[in-house]
């Protein structure tokens, strides 16, 4: 195995490098994983540029990225359902697994997650990252998805809309676009306090809903994408080397694509 284990390293504001770091070996119930590809995601953005969200504050130096697909490269000896050489996709955070959120199936709001790329917890923009097996999930056929948004609905109103931005005017085009009756799921964080029309949600008894990272949905993910129910080939992205990563930070802002990818 190489020694390279480039990583993308976050100092402080505006102050992102690329360093060698150790390559970590995996416990007895974790994978070693080859990365593959990470997508860079706006907390990613908002740490770079503002070194704190909210509570999570960067205070020393913090490997970015937490969307993550890569190949299982080692495995601990308790690991029974993947193997090496197994494509995967990497759910980013960690539960306790003992207290009642995780015991309950709510694992998202357990207070000890660790979770990637949120101070002070390391992220996956490297070559290797180690990372609980139970937390990796296989595709049927990851090589051969691509990502796209569904680009028509028939003409008919979504029953639900998830609205991934957290930009009023999106949150807003959720609510009045949503049949009655309906659901949004607010994804994206945004403002503290965001303006929305209420009286048209509350009389057309569309629901606000909130969801914190993630829970129990990556297999569902994976199916949608691997048996070809979900289409997201027309989905704008561009893809960059690990070596440009400042590059690719860069082209996040320029907002002229849907999502950059780095391939590690």
């Amino acid at each position: 195995m190489s020694e390279d284990n480039l990583s993308a390293v976050l100092h402080g504001v505006d102050d992102l490098r690329l360093e060698q770091v150790p390559i970590p070996k995996p416990g007895s119930k974790q994978v070693l994983v080859r990365v593959h590809t990470v997508g860079i995601c706006g907390s990613d953005v908002h740490y770079w540029t503002h070194g704190a969200i909210g509570p999570f504050v960067v205070k020393e130096p913090m490997i970015v990225g937490h969307e993550t697909s890569g190949v299982v490269s080692e495995i601990g000896s308790e690991v029974q359902h993947l193997k090496v050489g197994d494509r995967i996709a990497m759910e980013p955070g960690l539960p306790c697994k003992l207290c009642e959120h995780c015991k309950t199936g709510r694992y998202n709001l357990c207070p000890e997650m660790r979770f990637f790329a949120t101070p002070p917890i390391n992220g996956t923009l490297s070559r290797y990252v180690v990372h609980d097996a139970d937390f990796c999930f296989k595709g049927k056929s990851l090589e051969a998805v691509r990502a796209e948004i569904i680009s028509a609905l028939g003409g008919q109103q979504p029953h639900v809309c998830v609205e991934c931005t957290g930009a009023q005017p999106s949150i807003e085009t959720a609510i009045t676009t949503t049949k009655s009756g309906g659901v949004i799921v607010l994804v994206g964080l945004g403002a503290d306090r965001v303006e929305i029309p209420i009286i048209e949600s509350a009389t057309r008894e569309v629901d606000i809903r909130g969801i914190f990272r993630y829970v129990n949905c990556y297999p569902t993910a994976i199916e949608l994408l691997s048996s070809g129910k979900l289409d997201l080939s027309g989905l704008s992205r561009a893809h960059y080397k690990l070596e440009e990563t400042l590059e690719a930070f860069k082209r996040t802002q320029k907002a002229d694509v849907i999502k950059v990818f780095i391939q590690c």
